[in-house]
């Protein structure tokens, strides 16, 4: 299998001394993990938890539509929190030995597979504040077994509550350089998942490592907006505006501020205006009335002027 050719290539298990040197990931943009060899994990303290989980995979001839090869089919789970994970968990090592226990969790989950120490492939400690060494399975199959197993998953104990379902990873990457693998890495996975996940596909030789390079380098960069995914399905350019329409916003606040305050010195400085113009109109008829009124009424005229009217009047 190719677990064991795996196995093969780090070196037999030693009694003591000199450790054979162990593979990395080494694909840039994922932080690496401590590895350490079955040896090593088996004489860690009681101090130390013990998680176990198992990657099967079977050859895939298929295309998708007509001309994208899918290599491989690649089981994983969607678990309980929403999160990916492989098949799996922890084992108590007081009471089963690692396989033992990872079967148990196996069977509680997908009902009809057994694995062994010959698909043993690999060990890392986590990162974080717990102790845990997790130890990584890979058994291949072919892809009626495979799909065997998806079916018999549906009827697991635990599906529909720990596990929501079987998923498959895509394990091309299509023209737009972000469908298949990428987008399948932007999701978020359980502890050390995605980690394994590359490791086995770059150990397995099921993923070129300058393919898996790129597609997490591909969910690194920031995605372009829905309306721009939009327009280039469509092939319709998204609507632009001028530029200096673009820059509004910005000034948007200050602008109508500066526009309320112009606005209002400018009511202001009109209602100056008409008071000082209704002002000076009174003060003209104030001093225009007594004018006139000296006008009709001669200067010299008074009182006895008044008087002589009545008496001169008979006379004519």
């Amino acid at each position: 299998m190719a677990a064991m050719g795996a196995m093969a290539a780090m070196g037999a298990l030693p009694a003591m001394g000199a450790l054979p040197p162990l593979p990395t990931l080494g694909v840039p943009g994922v932080p690496e993990l401590k590895p350490l060899t079955r040896y090593e994990a088996m004489r860690l303290g009681p101090g130390w938890s013990h998680s176990c989980h198992a990657m099967l995979y079977a050859p895939n001839p298929g295309m998708l539509f007509g001309r994208i090869p899918l290599r491989y089919a690649v089981l994983m789970q969607m678990r309980f929190d929403g999160l990916l994970g492989f098949p799996g968990g922890f084992v108590d090592r007081r009471y089963w030995s690692l396989e033992d226990g990872l079967n148990r969790v196996l069977g509680l989950g997908l009902g009809c597979v057994r694995l062994t120490e010959a698909d043993y492939l690999c060990s890392h400690l986590t990162e974080g504040p717990h102790r845990v060494v997790a130890h990584f399975y890979a058994r291949q199959l072919t892809l009626e077994e495979l799909h065997t197993i998806e079916i018999s998953a549906v009827h697991s104990r635990d599906h529909g509550l720990e596990v929501m379902g079987m998923v498959r990873v895509p394990l091309y990457t299509q023209k737009d350089r972000m469908g298949g693998l990428p987008n399948f890495l932007g999701n978020s996975f359980v502890g050390t998942a995605k980690f394994q996940l590359l490791f086995a596909l770059k150990i397995l030789n099921m993923v070129p490592e300058e393919k898996l390079a790129e597609a997490v380098a591909a969910t690194q960069k920031p995605k372009k907006p829905a309306i721009d995914q939009a327009a280039a399905v469509t092939g319709n350019p998204p609507a632009t505006k001028p530029s200096n329409e673009l820059a509004m916003p910005a000034k948007t606040g200050n602008e109508l501020a500066e526009r309320a305050e112009n606005q209002a010195a400018a009511h202001a400085a009109a209602e100056q205006a008409v008071a000082g113009l209704q002002s000076h109109v009174v003060a003209e008829q104030l001093v225009a009335v007594p004018v006139a009124e000296a006008v009709e009424q001669p200067a010299g005229l008074g009182a006895d002027a008044v008087a002589e009217q009545p008496v001169a009047e008979p006379m004519e």
